[in-house]
Order: C-alpha cells, then structure tokens, then sequence
C-alpha cells in the first residue's frame, strides 16, 4: 500500500513540477484559503506558539505574523514539489550563498564541516549547497528524523538525493560518518538542530523565544568526535522565490569548546533569524511540548 502511494504522490509531484513557479506560486495562493480557513491546518498550535514566543505583541500582530505564516507554508509546498524538475542554474539564482568561501576552505584543509539550520525559508532547498562547493572529495549530507508515513518518507529522500545529497537518518548518524570516514573523504552534513529533542536525549535547557526550551546537542557532540568546523546558516528570504544564505561560523574547533557553548550560539543564532521575520519559521511543530518543570 505505501508504495502505491509513493508513486501516486510522486506523479502527482513531477506532473506539477514541470510547470514554472510562477504558475505553482498562483496554486499556492489558491491552497492557501481552504489551508488556513477550512482545513484549518494546525492552527491552534501556530496560534499558541506565537503567542507564547510573542507575549508584547497584540493580537492583531500575531494574527499577522499567523496569516503570512500560512502563506509561506503554501509557497513552501510547491516549492519543494518543483525541486524534482527545477535546473541547477535556476536553482543557484534562486538560492544564493553567502560566504561559501568558509567551507570551501574548511574542506581544502580536509576538515569536515557541519552546517547547522533550521526550519526556515525552505530548508529543503539547502541540499542545493553541493551547487556551490565544488570539492569531489567532500560528501554532502543531512541528517534527518524519518516520517512515520513511509510513503511520503521516500518521496522527500527523493527529493533531497535532487542534488546528490544522501540522506542519513538521525539514529544511523554515527554508523554512516564511520562509513565514510573510512573512505577518506570529507563531509559536509546538514544538521536542522531546532527540533524538539526525544526525552531520553534532553541534555540542555535554554531560553528560546521566551520559553525554556530543550535543545537538541547532537551535533555539538559529533562535531567534537570528529573535529569538525561547526557553521551556521543564516537564511534570508529575499522575496518570493528567493533567498540568501548566509554561512557564519559557530566554531573551528570545537575541541576549544565548553559544553554546551556550541549549541548555545546556535541556538541565539537560530532566535535572531526568527526574529526578523517571524513567518519563515516552521510554527506548526509541536516545539514545546516537554517542559522543564514537568521532567524536573
């Protein structure tokens, strides 16, 4: 049944992505009022969430933030969707980045990298950055939380292999850079640190858009392992379509590093992002369902 389903979604996918953006941003548009007024696609958690990271603003500004919210998802969607068809060079001038220089000359010097980012923008054009590197001897990837529905699980491994990025699921993590590390090459791994992290792996609490907030330390604990530069990506939408990507550096070696310093840049890099434009954020995720006192 899940691969009947698989390809059903991925006809449905390569039928739209042939179409140019233009044309898949006017279906967004049309999506998005039976998304957010009928369906009315998680909306009490996206209310909730704001209003919880954003107890100065009225409603009225939230509802604001909510609405452009819903709007980006949808442009999301299609987004995504276009990836199984869009050129390598439309991709480039669609999503720009900035400062690659950094991880070009981390990898040079044969030091892997992490790049750390989160649910923002559209985190699934990111796999693109192998457009940019241009190191044969670097292998790209990101880690990822598999889907419970495997039918869509295969459709974005699809997806996110576009530009030859392999997909390492979150508990074969240190498995596969084992793997590869016996190949002698390189890695640049991708890692979206701003999930809720599983109880049994809450090591650190910190402040994150006015909640204290359980921060996943996975990647400030494998970077140390392997001595690896740690990255951060900085994503601006631009306009619609559009983005720039920042690459800012968290550490160089993390080995120079308290516990827990990495995971703390990041995170008050990841809040800074948010806060200039609120909408880009992925507010449907159930963020903060532990809380401190509760596991206390």
């Amino acid at each position: 049944m899940s691969k009947i389903l698989y390809y059903f979604i991925y006809a449905f996918g390569w039928i739209h992505a042939v179409f140019p953006l233009k044309f898949l941003y006017f279906l967004s548009d049309m999506l998005y009022f039976p998304v957010y007024y009928l369906v009315r696609y998680r909306r009490k958690m996206v209310r909730r969430n704001l209003t919880n990271a954003f107890p100065d603003k009225s409603k009225k500004e939230i509802l604001k933030i909510e609405k452009a919210f819903y709007h980006h998802f949808c442009d999301y969607i299609f987004e995504t969707i276009k990836m199984l068809h869009i050129s390598d060079e439309e991709m480039k001038r669609r999503f720009v980045f900035k400062n690659i220089e950094l991880i070009r000359e981390c990898l040079n010097k044969k030091q892997s990298c992490l790049l750390l980012l989160g649910h923002y923008g559209n985190w699934e054009w990111v796999t693109s950055i192998m457009l940019w590197v241009e190191n044969p001897d670097t292998v790209i990837g990101e880690i990822y939380r598999p889907l419970k529905n495997k039918a869509f699980d295969a459709f974005f491994h699809k997806l996110r292999s576009r530009f030859h990025s392999v997909g390492i699921a979150k508990n074969d993590t240190l498995r596969e850079i084992v793997k590869i590390r016996r190949t002698g090459k390189t890695m640049l791994l991708g890692f979206i640190s701003d999930q809720k992290p599983s109880i049994r792996n809450i090591h650190y609490w910190t402040p994150f858009l006015n909640q204290e907030t359980a921060v996943l330390t996975g990647a400030e604990r494998i970077a140390g392992q392997i001595g690896a530069m740690v990255t951060y990506l900085d994503v601006v939408q631009v306009k619609r379509g559009y983005y720039e990507a920042e690459i800012r550096l968290v550490a160089d070696n993390p080995a120079e590093t308290a516990e827990f310093e990495i995971t703390e840049r990041y995170i008050r890099m990841m809040e800074t992002t948010i806060l200039r434009n609120p909408s880009g954020w992925l507010w449907t995720h159930n963020r903060w369902k532990h809380k401190k006192e509760h596991l206390a």
